[in-house]
Parts: structure tokens; sequence; C-alpha cells
């Protein structure tokens, strides 16, 4: 007799839990005089659906929990087969280069040969050649200090530019007309980004410390994992906002305390998803801060057209964090994380479409009060077409799908960066070209 639907959650969710040593607080229990599944580590969300729907979706991510660690394992067995190849190609064929460098007269120079299961050069002296990505860098480092670069994501640089972009935005739109953005201002928050986006991952594993443990994509972390000590994160927490005040305190005095302002919401924001099921707006509310700290720091304080800038950008990361909490949302019900995903379910799309369509209106309208030019609506037209495509291409049930998509928004700042840029040193020839205009302005 085949199992039921039931037999075979039970199954699945005993095997996962056996597999993560932790049976004993994740075992599913089930009630005797109906035979259906009520888990009492599940968030109260299940119980508002049906059985069978509960049962299948549950059903689901425990069987991609299991193959995620089964992709695991087979990545590491991989890892140690590219590894022996590559020894061993390159001791068979040292002695050939050797001849090759002596016959040809090229003794000084080194001979590299392709990967031969990667396809990457690599050198057959067993030499490292240098590479300056963010993971070279990191795996370069000491051991003792890669747990320290990993805890604030250096080696996944996506979160820096999120934070960053905006501010540039701010930065540029603030320029006056006819005049590139002030380079010192782009690398003050080039800096400020940086460190407070450190500072923001520490603070965000420091409260999700035991919910990390039970997802599969974070369990890995620092903290999770224990390789560091909460005493180790806070001090090294203290030298990230020691850094980024001393940035802060480049500004002028309305900037420093609108700055400071904004620490309590970077502490608070990973309670959101405690209580709420819209913590990225929380979010947007909160990353989105130094849009209204750029524009303070240039023109000395906030004035109208900044707002709806700032609301646009706040709705851009409701739209890219809504896609990119669907890859957590079968562990986040299993362990009552909060998340729009959770929330919106089957209906995330026209959500997600009224995000961008509100989006793409603040920014025309941030570009009316600006006074920009075509090249900035030229931008804002290429900002759509990709939320566009991005909107109608996601799986949201695909975490690799949905990653990916999340990355992408990264190539989507400079576009609009760039055609800012334009717009504003475009101002300065149109008003020199209608001076009349110019007069009626004063």
């Amino acid at each position: 007799m085949a199992p039921s639907a039931t037999q075979r959650l039970m199954g699945l969710a005993t095997t996962s839990a056996s597999r993560h040593g932790t049976h004993r607080s994740s075992t599913t229990q089930f009630s005797k005089s109906t035979g259906t599944a009520r888990p009492e580590v599940y968030p109260a969300v299940l119980s508002s659906l049906p059985d069978s729907e509960t049962q299948n979706l549950l059903a689901s991510g425990i069987e991609r929990n299991v193959a995620l660690t089964q992709r695991s394992l087979q990545s590491m067995n991989s890892s140690l087969l590219l590894s022996k190849n590559c020894a061993i190609v390159g001791h068979s064929q040292l002695s050939h280069s050797a001849n090759y460098h002596h016959m040809s007269g090229h003794g000084s120079q080194e001979k590299r040969s392709k990967h031969p299961l990667l396809g990457t050069p690599c050198s057959l002296s067993g030499r490292r050649q240098f590479n300056v990505t963010p993971k070279a860098i990191l795996e370069a480092s000491p051991p003792s200090f890669q747990p320290y670069l990993r805890l604030i994501r250096f080696d996944k640089p996506i979160g820096t530019l999120l934070l960053l972009w905006p501010c540039s935005w701010s930065i540029a739109l603030a320029a006056d007309p006819g005049h590139l953005p002030d380079p010192w201002m782009l690398t003050l928050f080039g800096a400020g980004a940086f460190f407070m986006r450190g500072a923001g991952c520490i603070i965000n594993d420091m409260w999700d410390r035991d919910f990390d443990k039970k997802v599969e994509r974070t369990k890995q972390r620092p903290l999770a994992s224990g390789e560091l000590t909460h005493f180790q994160a806070l001090v090294f927490l203290a030298s990230q906002l020691s850094v980024s005040l001393g940035i802060l305190l480049q500004l002028n005095t309305y900037s420093i305390l609108l700055g400071a302002s904004s620490m309590l919401l970077v502490v608070m924001y990973p309670l959101a998803k405690r209580y709420t099921y819209w913590p990225q707006i929380m979010l947007g509310v909160t990353l989105n801060w130094g849009v209204l700290l750029a524009w303070a720091g240039l023109k000395g304080s906030l004035h109208w057209p900044v707002a709806p800038l700032y609301l646009a950008c706040v709705l851009y990361t409701m739209f890219y964090d809504t896609i990119y909490s669907h890859q957590d949302k079968y562990d986040d019900m299993l362990i009552g994380v909060k998340s729009t995903a959770l929330k919106l379910g089957d209906q995330t799309k026209p959500w997600l479409a009224g995000f961008s369509s509100m989006m793409i209106g603040c920014l025309t309208a941030t570009g009316v009060m600006c006074d920009q030019t075509w090249p900035y609506y030229a931008g804002v037209a290429v900002v759509a077409a990709h939320l566009t495509r991005q909107l109608y291409t996601v799986d949201l049930n695909n975490a690799d799908d949905c990653a990916s998509k999340f990355r992408s928004n990264s190539k989507l700042g400079v576009v609009l960066f760039l055609s800012i840029v334009a717009g504003t040193l475009l101002r300065s020839q149109l008003k020199a070209d209608n001076p009349a205009t110019d007069a009626d302005d004063k």
C-alpha cells in the first residue's frame, strides 16, 4: 500500500531533522484522532491553511533542504576531485614546461595552461595567480581573520552596492547644473556604505544567530557555526561603527544629527521579522537613509525633491528584497520568521508590479522637481524595462533564480547614476540656450 501524504511528510521530516541533529526539537507531532499533522514548532500562519495544502508545502520545503544537503556533499566531493586532478596535471607537465622554456629561450617566463576541468588559467609551477576579487582577497587573508570578513559579507559586495547606489543618485541629483557629482562626497559615502553595511550584517547576525542555525543558506555564518563568539562580534562591530562615525563627522552638523538618528533603525530592523510580515518596509526605510543624508550633506538641509527619491528607493528595496526572501520561505515558515514572501504567497508578482510602478512614478516626479533633462528619463525607462523583465522571468520557487535576479540590481544602479549625471550636465546647456527662462525663474 502506498504511504499517505502524512506518512510521507513524517518520514521526510524525521530524515531531514536527523541529518541536521535537530530531531528532538523539530519532529512533527501527529494527532491520534485525526491522523493529520499538527507541528508544534511551526508558526501560526500554517493554521490558516487546509491540511492537504499544509502537508504539501512542508513536504516541498523539507525535500528542498534534503536536496541542498546532498548538493553540498556532491560539491565537496567535486572540489576534492578537482584539486587532485590539478595536482596530477601540474606534476606531469612540469618537466615538459622546463624543456619548453630551455629550448625556446624563454627561461624567465612561466608557461601557463588551462585547467583540465575548469578551463581557467593555472600555473604549472603551482604559483597562485594574481586576483583582486573580493572572494580571492578573503581566501588569501590570514585564516584567523577570514571569519571576520565573512561576518561582514566581504565576499558578497552586492549589499554594499545596493546601499551605495541610492546615495550616489542623491549626490548626483543635488549637483549644480552643468557640474559632475562631488567626488569627495562620493568617496565618503562609498566608504560609509562599506562600513555601515558591515555593521548592519554583524547586528543582524547577533540577533538572528539561533535562527541562522536552522536555515540551510545561513547555518555556516561565523556566529551561527560558532567560529566567532558573541563578544568577538561585538568588538568588531565597535570598530565598524567607529570608522563610520569618523566618516559622518566629515559632514555638516545637520547631517551628523540626521545620520546618528538612523542607528535606532539599524538596531531595530532585525526584530521586525519577528513581529510583522512586512520587514521589507523597515529594511527599505533603514537601508536608504543615506539618500536623505547625502542630500543634506550637500544642500545643508532636506528639501522637497528628495522626498519622492527616498520613497522610490524604499519601494525599490521592497521589490528586490521580496524576491530575495523567496529563497528562504520554507525555512522561514518552519522556524517562525515572517516576510513578505510568506505574506503575499502566490500574489507576490502583482504586488511586485505595484512596487515597481510606484517606484517609476516617484523617480519621474523627482526628475520633474529637479528640472532634469531627457537623459534622466531615458535612464528611468531602462530601469522600468529591467524591473519588468525581472518581474516576468523570475521563478519564485527557484532559490537560485531568485538570487540571480537579486544580484542583477547592482547593474541597474550604475545605469540610473550615469543617466542622472548626463541629465545634470545637459541642464546647463539648456539654460545657456534659453536665458529668458533663466531670468523668469529669478
